[in-house]
């Protein structure tokens, strides 16, 4: 959906008066270069704050009237002019061409931290059942904001979904106790249960058996089946990894590794290094 509008009578009111949004209004003319270049300028800063800005255009050209009437009403000196406003009030007026980090730089106390961006689409996306998105977007919510602690929390919660739960206890262990609320306690007991799931009998009796027939690559591929079931991917990668180091063509072994690996976000470190791995094997 955008989130340009071109003004008109009939819509001005209802869309300067937008509540939780900011409003760039743009006095625009299609006859003076620096507004077509000012345009482009707003485009790209309305794309990249798309949940929190709404780019208003008021072609100057094509409504006249109600152009000259803002115009007066604001003290309009020259084009391009762009004013800012927030739940109806105007809140600063910028005059001439600008690029986009010096508009950044002047909407920067009224636009969202990028974090909080990022934690917006990260819940979109785990909204949608797209677990491995909200975990690319968490994480770099997270590298934009190291001690934030609701990118954290919600970092540490999409960790246990995706059954990583050593990164979610290097997470939830660098809380500190002051933000260590509510949330943090029902993650801790998720963690836990996540753990727990791990302690498997028949993980355990496989794990035995394949250390008593090291060389049984059928028994093998039966534990990482069973990892995998358990939504223990480094591990289920591993036992993988290693009956293609004695037999490449095993079974689905390689066809099944490389699914494991697709299945994981992008740039997950352990995708990363077990890619690195196989390759490694072959070339």
């Amino acid at each position: 959906m955008t989130n340009r509008i071109s003004l008109t009578p009939e819509n001005i009111q209802a869309t300067l008066s937008l509540e939780d949004k900011i409003i760039l209004l743009n006095f625009f003319s299609a006859q003076h270069p620096e507004c077509v270049q000012q345009m482009q300028v707003l485009e790209t800063l309305s794309a990249q704050y798309h949940d929190a800005l709404v780019l208003a255009v008021l072609d100057c050209d094509l409504q006249a009237m109600l152009a000259s009437q803002l115009a007066q009403q604001i003290g309009l000196q020259s084009l391009p002019t762009t004013v800012v406003l927030k739940n109806g009030s105007p809140l600063d007026v910028i005059s001439g061409l600008k690029t986009v980090d010096e508009l950044t730089r002047v909407l920067a106390e009224h636009l969202p931290a990028p974090e909080e961006m990022y934690l917006v689409e990260a819940q979109k996306a785990l909204a949608a059942g797209d677990t491995n998105k909200a975990y690319e977007l968490a994480k770099q919510a997270l590298d934009a904001a190291p001690q934030n602690s609701k990118a954290k929390l919600i970092f540490a919660d999409l960790c246990i979904q995706l059954n990583k739960t050593k990164e979610a206890k290097l997470i939830l262990d660098s809380v500190a106790i002051a933000d260590q609320d509510a949330y943090f306690l029902n993650l801790q007991n998720k963690l836990i249960q996540a753990e727990e799931r791990k302690v498997d009998p028949r993980i355990i009796a496989l794990k035995e058996r394949v250390e008593a027939e090291p060389l049984n690559l059928s028994l093998r591929a039966e534990l990482a089946d069973l990892l995998i079931e358990q939504g223990l991917t480094e591990e289920a990668l591993d036992a993988l990894l290693t009956i293609l180091k004695k037999d490449m063509s095993f079974g689905e072994a390689k066809k099944t590794f490389l699914e494991l690996i697709a299945s994981l976000p992008n740039g997950d470190k352990v995708a990363v290094e077990y890619r690195r791995r196989l390759y490694s094997l072959l070339y």
